[in-house]
């Protein structure tokens, strides 16, 4: 081939043009016309084009290989944009080596694109090597800049200096950062009246501008609600203040047109503050963004609470206890909820007794009074506290005063109706036991605390268990009804416990309950007893012959032991051959001073207690002298005692044992004949009857049952002991002591003859303690009991003995079932 041929790009003029009407383009390129130095090799410049060019498809450039053959040169181009993604962006024309530009380009997605230029004979052959084409896209403004978030948030406490920074906002621009495209400014669109804040217009960093942030002055704050103070707060003086970023610019307090041209009123600040924020490129002259700024005031406490008045007046019932009298009311302009804004209240004059308590309602800030103590209108009828009110945090030292911080709370108590009140609650007293009925106990009243009130008060006994008392029901005299004795299963350790209720006439009614404690004091009313009252000694002095002594008082102490035991006075003889010495303080010991003979003795003792005054009673001790062994104790002791306590001898004993065994054998032979009378009887019943009573209704006519058995008890004769007929002499017990009295008969009547219980009880308790009536095993006679009852003995030894001599002659009125068993015991 010949020598290498030039490259021109026919179509530069064009190029050039095409490049530099693109709106804002820099001048950064020119397309050089003219010669160019001829290389051997084909070289191809970069060529520039602008993004976004709309006139599609476009001529970028045009190879020419030198190497031209007489068939012509195929050119072709490879690379991103045309076999590779993105596709089909570039394309050539393979025989004039035309280039061309088919879609818009984005230079934020690609701003360069690296080709390679072919240039082959017809067969295919290489006619040069491989020349790179690069695509240069030129940058326009079009992306506007971007916050990095729509709403920047930041605090800033109130009273903060100028120049305190609050916070730094951040824009991007996808532009080229090397072309005016991407150079940003921000600004501050609004930021309602006072201008109170200013942003660096490079670096975005948003700082004080003025004093006076003060969120309790009244305002807006670029159309964010604020509560606020006054203008210009005092307190940024006791700031700490802080320089903007060393960012470079200056601060920017509005962009052109934030504020009008009109003069501006006096600055306010509020609670919120809203910034509308602008990003603008091209050193902002080019597309703008706008983003928002919420500055909070941080509250401090610059402002102390005030009353909303200067008196408040209030009214509370008497006797009312931990109830709200009322509330008051107090202002605070800091922040609602906050420790600055949280009062606290202080009773400084007018309740020395503390009778009220005052708090705060957390909720709306109140001060709420109560009473800690009940009132009484009678005592005292209206009160007039002082009241103060400050806050839980401490006040800045630089916040004014509060002249209302002191405020009168008038609180009138009303007048109720209150009950009754025992002054003395329980009441005790002391009332001797025995004490006779009518006996006066105490008075046990009530007052009124309603002393303006005309009211009266009555009585009445509302726990009364024994019916031991009676009540006057307007004096509140208590009385005896009956004997206080012990013991008493009403009495707990000596005391007997009523109830006394006062209710006054009011309308409603109020009543009160007094307990009354009456103490049962003990007296001596009963003598020291010898307990056994019987006993045996050896006869020989020294040699057992010693008898232990003991006694019972039924009187509690201090009336009972110690005993006192000894000789009678009335028998001075004895004294030669026995002697009483004290063992303790219940038991004495009876000794043999001479040998004695065998034989029963009745010795008279006196014995005396230790109550005040001391009772004591002559009694008799029956003494046993045995023959003494070799122990010292009696030979056949248990013979010689039975002999001693019985006073009879072995052959009258031998013919009670026999008489006894014998018995026993007539009883036994009685209940035989009885259950063989009764075999007979049942079996003569189902031979011999021949009436079916099974459906036969039998009417008797009686309408009543046991008229025979009206006049077995007759309460009557208890009531009136004097109708009753003299009753005998009581059989004397064969074991009772030698010159033993009998008590006397009849008994003392209680002064109540309703109170059978007490009247049965004595006699049972003097039948126990009396040695001379029967033995217990025998039938004890107490008194009178009526006529007796026709129903039989329930012994089945009497009734198998008597059963011959009954009569059964009655069974046949009982109806025809009982007529068959009247016939066979008949006959």
């Amino acid at each position: 081939m010949g020598p290498p041929l030039l490259l021109a790009c026919l179509l530069a003029p064009l190029c050039a043009r095409g490049a530099s009407t693109a709106p804002g383009s820099p001048p950064s390129w020119r397309q050089h016309e003219g010669p160019r130095r001829v290389k051997r090799a084909w070289v191809i410049p970069p060529i520039s084009v602008s993004e976004n060019h709309k006139r599609i498809p476009h001529l970028l450039v045009q190879i020419k290989s030198d190497k031209q053959q007489p068939g012509g040169v195929i050119y072709s181009i490879k690379g991103p944009g045309v076999d590779e993604e993105p596709l089909g962006i570039f394309s050539i024309d393979k025989f004039s080596g035309k280039v061309f530009l088919n879609a818009m380009l984005d230079r934020e997605e690609n701003d360069r694109f690296r080709l390679k230029a072919f240039a082959l004979d017809l067969g295919g052959v290489t006619l040069e090597d491989p020349t790179d084409l690069e695509i240069i896209v030129v940058d326009q403004n079009d992306n506007r800049p971007l916050f990095r978030q729509d709403v920047f948030t930041g605090r800033v406490v109130e009273g903060a200096e100028p120049g305190t920074c609050v916070m730094t906002v951040e824009a991007t621009d996808a532009d080229d950062p090397e072309t005016d495209n991407a150079a940003l400014r921000f600004s501050i669109l609004e930021q309602g009246a006072g201008g109170m804040f200013s942003i660096n217009a490079t670096t975005g960093e948003i700082c004080t501008a003025r004093p006076g942030l003060d969120r309790e002055v009244a305002g807006t704050g670029g159309g964010a609600p604020g509560v606020g103070t006054r203008a210009g707060g005092a307190m940024g003086r006791s700031m700490r203040r802080a320089s903007c970023g060393e960012g470079g610019g200056h601060p920017v307090p509005v962009a052109a047109g934030g504020l009008s041209a009109s003069p501006s009123p006096p600055p306010q600040s509020v609670g919120v503050y809203n910034l509308t924020l602008q990003a603008a490129d091209m050193s902002g002259d080019g597309l703008t963004t706008t983003a928002t700024a919420v500055i909070y005031l941080e509250d401090i406490n610059d402002n102390a609470p005030e009353f909303t008045k200067e008196e408040f007046s209030m009214e509370v019932e008497e006797q009312a206890a931990g109830v709200d009298v009322g509330r008051v009311l107090v202002h605070d302009k800091d922040l609602a909820g906050s420790p600055n804004w949280l009062a606290k209240f202080t009773i400084l004059e007018g309740d020395p007794e503390g009778a009220f308590a005052i708090h705060t309602d957390p909720h709306t800030n109140d001060g709420v009074l109560s009473v800690a103590k009940p009132l009484d209108h009678e005592v005292r009828d209206r009160f007039q506290l002082t009241v103060s009110v400050q806050n839980q945090q401490p006040l800045e030292p630089a916040a004014p005063g509060s002249p209302r911080a002191l405020a009168t709370v008038q609180v009138r108590v009303r007048d109720v109706n209150e009950a009754p009140v025992f002054r003395e609650n329980p009441r005790r007293v002391s009332v001797p036991e025995g004490a006779p009925p009518g006996t006066p106990v105490t008075t046990y009243t009530a007052s009124d605390p309603d002393t303006r009130q005309l009211q009266t008060l009555s009585y009445a006994l509302l726990y009364d268990p024994a019916g031991w008392l009676q009540l006057d029901p307007h004096s509140g005299t208590v009385r005896t009804k009956r004997e206080l004795r012990h013991p008493s299963a009403f009495l707990q350790g000596g005391w007997y416990i009523a109830l006394v209720l006062a209710r006054d006439d009011a309308e409603p009614p109020l009543s009160a309950t007094g307990t009354l404690s009456i103490e049962i004091l003990e007296v001596n009313d009963h003598a020291p007893l010898l307990q056994p009252p019987a006993g045996m000694v050896c006869g020989r002095p020294g040699r057992g012959g010693s008898l232990l002594l003991g006694a019972t008082d039924d009187d509690r102490p201090p009336h009972g032991a110690p005993f006192h035991f000894q000789l009678s006075p009335q028998h001075p003889q004895l004294a030669r051959n026995w002697s009483i010495t004290r063992f303790n303080v219940t038991h004495a010991v009876l000794a043999v001073l001479v040998d004695l003979p065998e034989g029963p003795y009745s010795l008279p003792l006196l014995l005396r207690d230790s109550g005040t005054p001391p009772r004591e009673q002559q009694q008799l001790l029956n003494v046993s002298v045995c023959p003494c062994g070799r122990d010292g104790t009696c030979e056949d002791g248990v013979l010689a005692a039975a002999t001693a306590t019985a006073g009879i001898t072995l052959e009258a004993l031998l013919i009670i044992l026999g008489s006894s065994i014998l018995l026993l054998l007539l009883a036994l032979l009685g209940a035989a004949q009885v259950r063989g009378r009764r075999r007979a009887l049942r079996k003569g019943l189902l031979q011999r009857s021949r009436d079916d009573m099974r459906d036969n209704i039998l009417n008797y006519d009686e309408q009543g049952g046991g008229e025979e058995d009206q006049d077995a008890y007759d309460i009557n004769q208890l009531r009136h002991p004097q109708l009753l007929q003299p009753r005998a002499k009581p059989p004397m017990r064969r074991d009772a002591p030698l010159r033993s009295g009998t008590p006397s008969a009849p008994r003392k009547l209680p002064s109540g003859p309703s109170d059978i219980e007490d009247f049965i009880n004595e006699g049972l308790e003097a039948a126990d303690s009396d040695p001379s009536v029967p033995p217990y095993d025998t039938a004890l006679i107490y008194d009178y009991e009526g006529s007796g009852s026709v129903a039989s003995p329930l012994s089945s030894i009497v009734s198998s003995l008597t059963d011959e001599d009954q009569d059964y002659d009655y069974l046949s009125e009982w109806g025809p079932r009982f007529r068959r068993l009247a016939d066979l015991y008949g006959q």
